[in-house]
């Protein structure tokens, strides 16, 4: 069935680094209306924001204090208002990250819900005494802390309460039906205002496993720079979240045209077809981790076997999601590609692989100009908690602080928040003032004005690719056939709708590769021809250059 939000190409906004009018060094609304020419210009159709609500910023605005306004850093309602009609103006719609897992301590619920154990919020949070003298159970949190345990105990009511992440950030308790209508009525509010869906934070784990049984996997202590080794399977998909989610549908999600995406870890493809099949009526797509932030994958090969399994969900009446990096993930063309030697043949056939492959595409700010992993020279320039924390484990256990720092630098997630390089002036233009975090030092020869005058231009390859999807909807609702599902550096697959057939060819490496048989069987089929390449001239149809990708039109 076709949907906008199939075709959709979706820009994600870190508005903390995005661009800054008022020169305090932070990101605002504002900076985001200014620059939505540029974001139409790109070929996006829809804004993902990150968290603007008010927060006391403990986890970079996913501890909400207050649902229904914006944090006096990003701007007021009406800053907010102006940009979401600036936007429909120009045919961009606008979705926001909304988070139901859990709120800040701060927020007016759980500042009563503390208060006694008979406040009419005490059970919008889940409370439990004491078990033999400790912890309700052996859970942990996800967040490094220095400790492990998922609760922490409240001495006015003598109560532990539950945070799978931090002490800062009380999970809800949706078996309350009070707290499950209260957040319906928040969320049509939003929609009522003309948002057009949201990005759920965590969606798979706010329900949590009846009476909350001990994990058979407790935190075990830290061990070298992993801090605890939690286990967050727990709460993962746990019986009665697809109930909750299709309550969720009826009150909420299904009175609008909207679009629906969930993160959710623990899932994999035959997991996530329960929440996104049409017909179950829950979410429309899910954020997977298999290929994003997978520490561990590194072969064309293993991309390939996840793509098969996924574009299942797709011939079952689902729909997936198709990214590379994101606000918690290092730059793509730093951890998959050469961000040196083929920074942009490498950054070209990543965005090419993305936005052929099956499933609404998503582009984090700064991967359209080939932003890389920022190179800091010491840990007081890094700001986000996981780097920090495990590297002052390091030290503190032993390791030379050089190595301690080197061993974390590619994975930080303050590699895809350094602020958004618009040209070569101080901080990248991001800010007259000074930034919440360092601009990359590449800032001089990697920004967007550069982009727009180069030749060779990362900017100009989305935008090539942007308008391609909204002229081919094979890229959109053709099938999908991969070739050579087993060779180790190439990616090649075939994608064919309503008589339009193309072959898609990826080289996924900086060495140089000799076209394949079975590739060069599929291109004499028919009058095969090439629609875009990222190198200039010089194609063959013997040999495929180091991160070489092709789109070749066969009928």
């Amino acid at each position: 069935m076709k949907k906008w939000w199939k075709e959709a190409v979706v820009y994600q906004i870190y508005t903390k680094s995005f661009y800054d009018t008022n020169g305090d060094g932070i990101g605002d609304l504002r900076g985001i209306i200014e620059k939505l020419d540029y974001i139409q210009a790109l070929g996006t159709t829809v804004i993902w924001l990150n968290p603007i609500y008010s927060s006391p910023d403990v986890d970079n605005g996913y501890d909400i204090a207050d649902y229904q306004s914006i944090d006096e850093r990003y701007g007021t309602l009406e800053d907010f208002k102006e940009l979401l009609a600036e936007a429909h103006k120009r045919g961009i719609r606008l979705i926001m990250d909304m988070v139901l897992n859990h709120t800040s301590d701060e927020h007016m619920w759980f500042q009563e819900s503390r208060k006694s154990k008979d406040n009419p919020y005490r059970d919008f949070y889940i409370w439990r005494p004491a078990k033999d003298g400790k912890e309700p159970n052996n859970w942990g949190n996800y967040f490094y802390e220095g400790k492990g345990s998922a609760w922490e105990y409240d001495e006015s009511t003598g109560e532990y309460y539950l945070h799978n992440y931090s002490k800062k950030m009380p999970d809800l308790n949706w078996d309350n039906p009070r707290l499950k209508e209260a957040m319906c009525q928040m969320m049509r509010w939003w929609l009522d205002l003309g948002v057009d869906g949201f990005r759920m934070d965590a969606v798979n784990r706010l329900v949590k496993p009846k009476g909350l049984p001990d994990s058979p996997n407790p935190p075990t202590p830290p061990v070298g720079i992993y801090g605890y080794v939690v286990d967050r399977t727990m709460c993962a998909n746990c019986p009665g979240i697809h109930q909750l989610l299709h309550e969720l549908n009826q009150e909420v999600f299904g009175r609008y045209d909207i679009m629906v995406v969930g993160e959710t870890g623990n899932v994999d493809a035959a997991i996530a077809i329960d929440y996104v099949k049409e017909e179950r009526q829950e979410i429309d797509m899910v954020f997977h981790f298999e290929i994003a932030k997978n520490p561990v994958l590194k072969t064309a090969a293993q991309i390939k076997e996840i793509q098969r399994r996924w574009y299942h969900v797709v011939e079952q009446h689902g729909w997936i999601t198709q990214y590379l990096s994101n606000h918690d993930t290092p730059r793509q063309v730093s951890w998959f590609g050469d961000d040196e030697t083929y920074r942009y043949e490498s950054a070209t056939m990543l965005a090419l692989m993305t936005h052929t492959h099956p499933g609404t595409v998503y582009i984090y700010q700064g991967e359209e100009i080939g932003m890389t992993n920022v190179d800091f020279p010491s840990i007081d320039y890094y700001n986000e908690k996981y780097t920090v924390g495990k590297y002052h484990t390091m030290v503190e256990s032993g390791v030379d602080p050089e190595t301690a720092l080197n061993s974390l630098k590619k994975t930080s997630r303050d590699n895809d928040r350094t602020p958004v390089q618009w040209n070569s002036r101080e901080h990248g233009g991001f800010t007259t003032g000074t930034p919440w975090i360092n601009a990359n030092p590449n800032y001089k020869e990697i920004n967007v004005e550069k982009e727009e005058q180069a030749e060779r231009s990362v900017l100009r390859f989305y935008r090539t690719l942007t308008a391609m999807r909204r002229e081919h909807p094979v890229m959109v609702y053709g099938s999908y056939e991969q070739i050579l599902e087993d060779h180790p550096e190439l990616i090649i697959y075939k994608r064919e709708y309503q008589g339009e057939a193309w072959l898609v060819i990826c080289n996924f490496y900086g060495r140089e590769q000799i076209m394949p048989k079975e590739a060069l069987k599929e291109l004499e089929k028919g009058d095969a021809r090439l629609l875009l390449g990222n190198y200039q001239g010089g194609e063959t149809t013997e040999r495929i250059r180091p991160y070489e990708a092709r789109i070749y039109r066969c009928r």
